[in-house]
């Protein structure tokens, strides 16, 4: 046999691996186990580097894992590969429009709309990114207009009436109370709705309350003291609700707080988020709420929370809601010896929790920077920091930990902003404390939900885990974009 016949043979013999590889890649990703998915898909590009269906399939395996950026790298590649491959063109599009990128996700469904012109789905999706663009650039001409006036100045709640036919809960003079938020959790676990005037007032009062915070909260526990922490709750109102079952009402002698990520993808997130904003106004100094990445408009215009408003009340209260979002502190410290935030620590060293109290807060998130950071970044095992896997700000080590809790003079982090198996994780040698209060995520990832104790004596964290409860049938990203509920299948 030729030396050529039998490279030949050896490389058909890898690909045929790499073949099978991919059927069992397919098979996790059936069986929605993403993370082995992405292992074989990998192994299976180790053998056969040059097929661009392997980088589509590990791409849309990544996409369901919410990191958008290796999401976009391995389109990009697959298109590298192969100009023609229009899968890969959708791909890197459904990665661009999760990640904002709204015009380079309008390139590739153009392509696509050219070469497949009769493809309803393509032409559907483009006309509804194309909408997005325009929408945005109109967005952008008014916020130009530097005065942007309030919603609030627009509204007369005053004189909004409430029809004699509504049964649920009312304010009391104009207030919170205990009474009220109790009815209030009921009236919501019937699937029922707050009235407009009502959730107008919350939303009015509580912008009142946390535009006066600082960008850091600090916290003082006394030794026999105790705060719960709770990680990401994405629109879970049941699971929210168990979480009070196990765990007790909020009350000044149990303190709470909730670190980000309260709407989106659950399609409950209107529940959850009136009922933490309830009890930040009934409890204003022992309950805590900080600043997610999923507190900003470009996420909810995709993940969900504006179609539940805009279908449950209107735009205008929108609006409002992305208001209050933008006066959502970033930070707390307790006893000068924990820093919670939601995403992580930052780009680059030398971050003092001085230049956290000073950072303008009442915004958008800008694309990099110590705002974005404490939003979007994530630890990873090994030191130093590499790109981040979501294609937003970046992915830090334990010495970067480190450096920084001894510059601060800090004991540890805890942050929340990824699913974990157990609901929590401890890294960086247990200076790092993941923790995320969605179990079963999306209805798909079987993870467990879980909170922290931390005690006023010792600050040691007590870790509490517990599982998803049954909800009504509504689907998760009921509300979703159509372009992200489509991108997703």
């Amino acid at each position: 046999m030729t030396e050529y016949g039998s490279e030949k043979m050896a490389e058909e013999e890898r690909n045929g691996s790499a073949e099978k590889l991919k059927e069992k890649a397919n098979n996790y990703f059936k069986d929605k186990d993403y993370e082995n998915a992405i292992k074989y898909y990998t192994d299976a590009l180790e053998l056969n580097p040059s097929n661009a269906v392997y980088y589509s399939n590990r791409s849309l395996a990544y996409l369901r894992t919410e990191c958008y950026g290796y999401a976009l790298g391995d389109a990009t590649r697959a298109l590298e590969l192969d100009k023609n491959y229009i899968k890969g063109y959708y791909r890197r599009a459904t990665s661009n429009m999760a990640l904002g990128k709204f015009k380079a996700a309008l390139k590739d469904y153009e392509t696509v709309v050219r070469v497949r012109p009769n493809d309803k789905d393509a032409k559907m999706k483009y006309q509804e990114c194309n909408k997005i663009v325009k929408q945005k650039a109109f967005e952008r001409a008014i916020a130009s207009d530097e005065l942007k006036r309030s919603v609030v100045d627009s509204l007369d709640i005053e004189n909004m009436t409430i029809e004699d036919d509504y049964a649920g809960p009312k304010l009391e003079d104009g207030n919170v109370t205990l009474k009220f938020m109790k009815d209030l959790m009921a009236w919501f676990k019937d699937q029922n709705k707050l009235h407009r005037k009502c959730a107008y007032q919350m939303l009015v009062q509580v912008k009142e309350v946390l535009s006066k915070l600082p960008s850091l909260v600090e916290i003082s526990l006394k030794e026999t003291e105790e705060i719960t922490i709770c990680g990401d709750t994405h629109g879970q109102y049941y699971d929210l609700l168990n979480i009070f079952e196990l765990n007790g009402l909020p009350s000044i002698t149990n303190p709470y707080l909730f670190n980000g990520d309260f709407v989106d993808r659950g399609s409950f997130s209107v529940e959850v988020i009136l009922t933490l904003f309830g009890f930040k106004l009934l409890y204003p100094e022992h309950f805590h709420l900080l600043r997610g990445n999923h507190e900003t408009d470009n996420m909810n215009q995709m993940y969900g929370f504006e179609g539940e408003v805009k279908a449950k009340y209107t735009a205008q209260m929108f609006q409002l809601f992305s208001e209050v979002f933008q006066w959502l502190p970033l930070t707390q410290c307790i006893n000068n010896k924990v820093l919670v935030m939601h995403g992580g620590l930052f780009s680059e060293d030398g971050v003092t929790l001085d230049d956290i109290r000073k950072i303008d807060r009442n915004r958008q998130p800008p694309d990099s920077g110590p705002m974005c950071d404490l939003l979007w970044s994530d630890p990873q095992p090994q030191d130093g920091r590499s790109i981040s896997k979501r294609g937003v700000s970046c992915q830090f080590g334990p010495d970067v930990t480190e450096r920084f809790l001894e510059q601060n003079k800090l004991q540890y982090i805890v942050r929340s902003h990824e699913v974990k198996a157990e609901g929590y994780e401890v890294t960086h040698s247990g200076k790092c404390i993941t923790v995320f209060s969605a179990p079963n995520y999306c209805d798909q990832m079987g993870n467990k939900g879980a909170y922290i104790h931390l005690r006023g004596s010792d600050l040691k964290p007590e870790f509490h885990q517990f599982t998803a409860v049954a909800h009504p049938d509504v689907k998760p990203m009921a509300y979703a974009n159509s372009l992200m509920q489509m991108g997703m299948m």
